[in-house]
């Protein structure tokens, strides 16, 4: 493939390499008020958040699995990014690829259209469902609760934000089996224009756990910290800072060898959070205490 091949969201080009990608569950889906759009996905494979999970802002959420095609990700969003029918999309996919009885494929497009393909030689239990906004789908699986958890789950959790719904539906499946091989990486991505570090990237969260006996509560660990490093606390919220807050916050700078509260922050990377001195986000405050104390 030349240098002039789809990317995905970290820049890669697909290489046309298939990976046996076994024991692997996963979801695509969209928030389209929030303009976001993710995937969510757990294996019984090293670093599996490496091939299966590719987005774009505006466009839609693929994810390629079971002997999986990582052309599938890039090829399936330029797809979209036409205006592909997400049916067609699958068709075209597959009709050309010698190995499609033996893949998985889920995809979301830009206006919550969804649709699921399991080849008839994907190892059992295989399957998946597909429903307003998301694709849920699963290979070498204990049974196919694990896919109708993933479906389910979303489906009763839509006042959540998208990050929040995909972990719940991960957890739901493992829950309700998981995979038939157990459990080694899981990874979490979520895009959305310009609502990534800074404003200046559309990757708004991008987690992998490549490694770990429980995947899936390391994956919570990190997204923990995730939220706590880039979350945005509404502004109407924030802490108005008065003469007794002001010393309490000079204080404790001077405690930890700090004397400007933003150069503090930048080096407890929660620069994000800070914008003067007038107002102090509650998370700010809460880490500036907790280092003091």
């Amino acid at each position: 493939m030349s240098d002039t091949a789809p990317r995905n969201h970290r820049g890669f080009r697909s290489l046309g390499v298939s990976f046996r990608i076994v024991a692997t569950y996963s979801i695509c889906a969209c928030d389209l008020e929030a303009a976001q759009w993710g995937v969510a996905v757990q294996s019984k494979f090293l670093a599996v958040g490496s091939v299966v999970p590719w987005a774009e802002p505006f466009v839609g959420a693929i994810a390629t699995q079971a002997w999986a095609n990582p052309r599938y990700g890039p090829d399936g969003l330029a797809l979209l990014r036409e205006g592909t029918p997400v049916e067609d999309v699958v068709t075209r996919l597959t009709s050309t690829d010698d190995g499609r009885a033996e893949r998985q494929l889920g995809l979301v497009d830009a206006a919550g259209r969804a649709a699921t393909y399991t080849g008839n030689e994907c190892q059992e239990w295989a399957g998946g469902r597909a429903g307003e906004g998301y694709a849920a789908q699963g290979n070498i699986l204990v049974a196919g609760e694990t896919v109708d958890a993933l479906a389910e789950t979303f489906e009763s959790t839509a006042r959540k934000p998208l990050a929040k719904r995909l972990l719940d539906c991960l957890d739901a499946a493992q829950a309700a089996g998981g995979d038939r091989r157990g459990q080694q990486s899981s990874s979490l991505l979520i895009v959305g224009s310009e609502q990534g570090y800074a404003g200046l990237s559309d990757v708004a969260v991008d987690l992998r756990v490549d490694d770990h006996p429980r995947p899936l509560e390391e994956l919570r660990r990190l997204f923990s910290i995730h939220e706590r490093l880039y979350g945005k606390t509404p502004r109407p919220k924030w802490i108005e800072v008065d003469d007794g807050l002001r010393k309490e916050i000079e204080d404790r700078l001077a405690v930890l060898g700090f004397d400007r509260l933003e150069d503090w922050a930048g080096e407890a990377n929660l620069e994000e959070r800070v914008d003067g001195m007038n107002a102090i986000d509650p998370v700010v405050l809460v880490e500036l205490r907790n280092r003091s104390a």
